[in-house]
């Protein structure tokens, strides 16, 4: 079992959302966050007042898969949120050692 997290631009949530469900992905957690990369942030303007906005809004998923669906499901998510531009975001593949679903106790790919 593998944990795949993706930090993403806001903005490309639902395609990645549509493009995981194609391939059988059943659930996911959300998590609004605040980053930055090689973004470095950027200068905005405020009623004639400019500041930096030094961390980007972004979108973390957290997707638990069994071993045979690590591939597949990284390739809807770069498919999905794929601009071609800096700040797409990026992927991280962790090993899972133990999975439990609290209401039923099962364990490992059932509890999935």
């Amino acid at each position: 079992m593998q944990r795949i997290t993706a930090i993403i631009k806001p903005f490309k949530l639902e395609d990645v959302r549509e493009e995981l469900s194609k391939v059988g992905v059943k659930g996911m957690t959300v998590i609004e966050v605040k980053g930055f990369g090689r973004q470095k942030g950027h200068t905005e303007l405020y009623r004639g007042a400019e500041y930096v906005v030094d961390f980007l809004p972004k979108v973390k998923l957290e997707i638990a898969v069994s071993d045979d669906m690590v591939d597949v499901c990284i390739e809807a998510i770069l498919k999905a949120a794929q601009t071609g531009k800096i700040g797409d975001g990026k992927i991280f593949v962790e090993s899972l050692q133990r999975v439990i679903r609290i209401r039923t106790g099962e364990e490992g790919p059932e509890a999935l």
